[in-house]
Formats: structure tokens, C-alpha cells, sequence
């Protein structure tokens, strides 16, 4: 079976468009923040190397890196939520004849809500950690392609808000109300603060433009 990441964009599109119910909005949170950590990358390389802003090249070469590995991460998550939601799938279609049936199939639902709580989660964590990476690139990158940086900003930003409904839809189906509330809250103190940063970003960039 194709790795979802290996696909073209158009199958991946058709696919996101149909009746399936994969991939869908947790895999596309995870590409709109792979497409900002991309993105960002894309500032820093047409930077490095020229003479005007030599002074910042050290600096765009670790935050090319740091770049490069969120896009990694954020792009094997596209396919982790694929995975997710297809096992989450499978124990709701488990039997349930026998009381033993309901409670083993009730087991494995809840098990299984607690990873599709995790990648979501993890998913807004790296769009946020690529929002801090979009403000140097908005503050020191090439003016050629600042508005990248901006696009880059506003798509690690769709990213992660888009995550956190993918949060708060499974935390909301979670009998074990501790790790629910312990979920929602780390959510919760990544965004805070969030949307004035991702303003302040934009701010610069138009500034730049």
C-alpha cells in the first residue's frame, strides 16, 4: 500500500474529496503545517549565500534545520493519523453480542481515542514550534520571498488551530476524565497566545513587504 506522502497531490485531493473517511482533517492539519515548515526552508535557502545577508547566514542555517526536521515530523504525521483513525474504526466495528463483546469493545475504543488524542496534539505542537521558526524568517529572511514567510505563518496557523477541533472531538469521547482534562489543558498552553504571535508575524512581513 502507497505511503499517503508518496501520492500525488492530485490522488491525495480526490482521495480527501470522497466518501472515505481517510485521510480527512487531521491529515490535513498535518500537511498545512509540513507545507509551512517547507516553506520556511524556502526562505532560509534563498537567503544563505547572498552577500546582503551575510550576517544572518549562520542563523537561517540552524533554522533551515530546525525547519527541515518539523517538516519531517509534521509530514509522517499526515499518514499517523491515517493509521489512527482506521484502528479507532476497527474496535468500533468489534462485536457486540455479549456483555464480554461490549466491555472488550468498549476497552479498545477508549485505548485507541487516547493515541487519536495524541497525534492531533503532537500535530499543534510542532505547528506551533513552526510559527516561532515563521518570526525569524519574517525578521531576518531574504525581502524577495518575505511574503512566504507570511503564508507560512498563516498556514502553521491553520495547522494547529485545525488540530486542536481534532483535539477537543476526541477528548470529548474519553471516559478517563484525567486524561482528558490533562489533554484539553496542554492544548489549551499551547495556543494561548498563539493567535496575537501569528498577528505580530504578519505584522512584520507586510513591514517587510
Amino acid at each position: 500500500m502507497t505511503n499517503i506522502k508518496d501520492k500525488s497531490l492530485q490522488t491525495y485531493l480526490d482521495e480527501l474529496a470522497s466518501k472515505t473517511p481517510t485521510p480527512g482533517g487531521g491529515s490535513a492539519a498535518a500537511l498545512m503545517g509540513a507545507q509551512a515548515a517547507a516553506l520556511v526552508g524556502m526562505v532560509c535557502n534563498l537567503t544563505i549565500g547572498k552577500p546582503k545577508y551575510a550576517e544572518v547566514e549562520a542563523e537561517m542555517g540552524v533554522l533551515l534545520d530546525r525547519s527541515e526536521a518539523l517538516r519531517e515530523r509534521l509530514t509522517g504525521m499526515i499518514k499517523a493519523d491515517v493509521d489512527v483513525f482506521g484502528r479507532l474504526m476497527a474496535c468500533y466495528g468489534m462485536p457486540k453480542e455479549t456483555e464480554q463483546q461490549k466491555a472488550a469493545r468498549s476497552e479498545a475504543i477508549q485505548s485507541v481515542l487516547k493515541e487519536a488524542t495524541e497525534v492531533p496534539l503532537e500535530c499543534a505542537r510542532a505547528c506551533f514550534e513552526t510559527i516561532e521558526l515563521c518570526r525569524i524568517a519574517a525578521e531576518k529572511g531574504n525581502t524577495g520571498v518575505i511574503s512566504d514567510a507570511g503564508v507560512a505563518v498563516m498556514s502553521a496557523y491553520a495547522g494547529l488551530k485545525s488540530a486542536a477541533l481534532n483535539v477537543y472531538i476526541n477528548v470529548g469521547s474519553l471516559k478517563d476524565k484525567e486524561f482528558a482534562d490533562r489533554k484539553a489543558q496542554e492544548l489549551e498552553s499551547i495556543l494561548e497566545g498563539t493567535e496575537q504571535a501569528v498577528d505580530e508575524v504578519y505584522r512584520i512581513v507586510k513591514e517587510r513587504l
